[in-house]
């Protein structure tokens, strides 16, 4: 089922299962973000090269950037929209596609629904797939509505599970750093061109970070490259100096210095890699 709004929102929600459309979980769509509610044990991924298995009652959230391939899949709801449908940018809260459930595309979030909140998700699940089904003026209110609730209902249970810091003010800003990282990674290289989108201090960032416990700035920032350029050499066909541009780097040599000291292997060597085998 999809919602297609008249500015290009959308909506798509679906039960998968090993024998329907699960070669929608691959598709790349741009501005997208996909939630995955697995429904069975044994699903098993390979995300970013990476092989997840996820069980019953698991729920990962996903972004436009992650590379999806699944290698077994029993029962999954598959949620997906775009940032047209539901995205509050002008006010970072924890729900929006800010927010700590699509962090940033260097993190997999993975919740595990308690078994007394089991049946929330139920019932708005079948909400949800009534509303898909209506077809008047209100119902993309009501779809944006039931996200909104979907996404407090896994933002609560995720700052639960992963003991998600509590200071409001720092954990919003490292939101938005990040958010500003997955927008200009290209382009924008130092701590400092950040810090001054933010109206920050390069050295006020810093220390909430190291307050926070979390990476430095630094290394978010080159975390997202490095993932960019892995993605790029695993799955697209440009050439090590075209990627090397890509991601922001002058000369071939500066980005082979850089995907080196990272990852241990030249970039060429990285390419002549094979995605791992899910075992």
């Amino acid at each position: 089922m999809k919602f297609l709004g008249k500015i290009q929102e959308f909506l798509q929600l679906e039960i998968l299962d090993s024998g329907k459309q699960c070669s929608i979980l691959e598709q790349q769509i741009e501005s997208s973000l996909t939630i995955l509610w697995f429904y069975e044990d044994g699903n098993d991924f390979i995300i970013d090269g990476k092989p997840y298995s996820f069980n019953k009652n698991e729920i990962v959230f996903l972004t436009e950037f992650h590379k999806i391939k699944h290698i077994k899949i029993n029962k999954v709801h598959f949620l997906r929209f775009n940032r047209n449908f539901y995205c509050i940018l002008d006010n970072d809260t924890e729900v929006s596609c800010k927010g700590i459930l699509f962090f940033g595309a260097t993190q997999l979030p993975i919740i595990t629904i308690p078994n007394n909140e089991l049946e929330k998700f139920e019932i708005l699940w079948k909400m949800f797939s009534i509303e898909m089904q209506s077809n008047d003026k209100l119902q993309i209110e009501m779809l944006q509505m039931m996200l909104k609730r979907y996404l407090i209902l896994c933002a609560r249970i995720y700052k639960s599970q992963e003991n998600f810091p509590a200071q409001k003010t720092d954990s919003d800003i490292v939101r938005e750093f990040n958010f500003l990282v997955e927008q200009y990674f290209r382009e924008k290289q130092s701590v400092k061109d950040y810090a001054d989108l933010l109206h920050k201090s390069p050295k006020t960032l810093s220390n909430i970070f190291s307050k926070i416990g979390y990476k430095t700035p630094l290394q978010y920032i080159h975390d997202r490259k490095l993932l960019e350029a892995k993605r790029s050499l695993q799955y697209s066909t440009l050439s090590i100096k075209e990627i090397a541009y890509e991601v922001g780097f002058e000369d071939i040599q500066s980005f082979s210095r850089f995907f080196k000291k990272h990852e241990g292997l030249s970039p060429s060597e990285f390419k002549q890699t094979t995605t791992p085998e899910f075992d």
